[in-house]
């Protein structure tokens, strides 16, 4: 059996003590998968953000809230797991300043600068051992299979699982899996539970049981 690292839902980017940026992610998919390899028999280890998500009891859950939260806590729990699922979604930008007190309106525009976060994956995959494997989520608009393989070469990814924005914060998910020759070794439609039972049964073929 296999200790598997899980990331999990949104992080978020603080402006002022009261404001953030964030996003919709529900950290759904993330308890699915972390439920998934639990009845398999597999370890697991939850790094996530901010949800009301429900994970299992039998996992163990870091909580975070920024991006860097998350790469710190991730990149730490890695080392001891056999393998990681990205399936949170962190920040990709962050605000340039962070003001101490709450921002007043001023009836004037408001320009805000933003510079971008650590890639946590990428930071997962420059750091893999041998003995590891990592699967990653994308999350795209447009031309989905070519991004999504892109980022999988990129970020040093074994298999990569694209979906489109309609899986946030929703019971259902349509995803397929790729694997890094470019070829989808599987479509799946249906409950985040069904897709993350066969997210696992992919895993388990191709990157456990080897």
């Amino acid at each position: 059996m296999a200790h598997i690292l899980i990331t999990s839902g949104p992080t978020r980017q603080y402006l002022d003590p009261v404001r953030y940026l964030s996003n919709a992610s529900s950290g759904k998919m993330g308890s699915c998968l972390a439920r998934s390899a639990l009845e398999l028999g597999h370890d697991v280890t939850i790094v996530s953000g901010p949800v009301t998500t429900q994970y299992p009891n039998q996992a163990t859950v870091i909580d975070v809230v920024s991006t860097q939260d998350m790469l710190e806590a991730a990149v730490e729990a890695y080392q001891s797991s056999d393998g990681v699922i990205a399936a949170a979604a962190p920040c990709d930008f962050q605000p340039a300043t962070f003001s101490e007190q709450k921002i007043k309106k001023t009836h004037e525009a408001f320009e805000l600068k933003l510079v971008e976060t650590t890639d946590i994956l990428a930071e997962l995959g420059s750091q893999k051992r041998p003995d590891q494997w990592s699967v990653g989520f994308a999350l795209e608009t447009e031309d989905g299979k070519n991004r999504a393989l892109e980022k999988l070469r990129k970020k040093n990814c074994d298999l990569i699982v694209l979906n489109g924005p309609s899986a946030i914060d929703s019971p259902g998910n349509q995803v397929d899996i790729i694997s890094p020759d470019g070829k989808v070794a599987l479509s799946v439609d249906g409950s985040k539970e069904e897709v993350a039972r066969e997210i696992l049964k992919v895993i388990e073929k191709r990157l456990i049981s080897n």
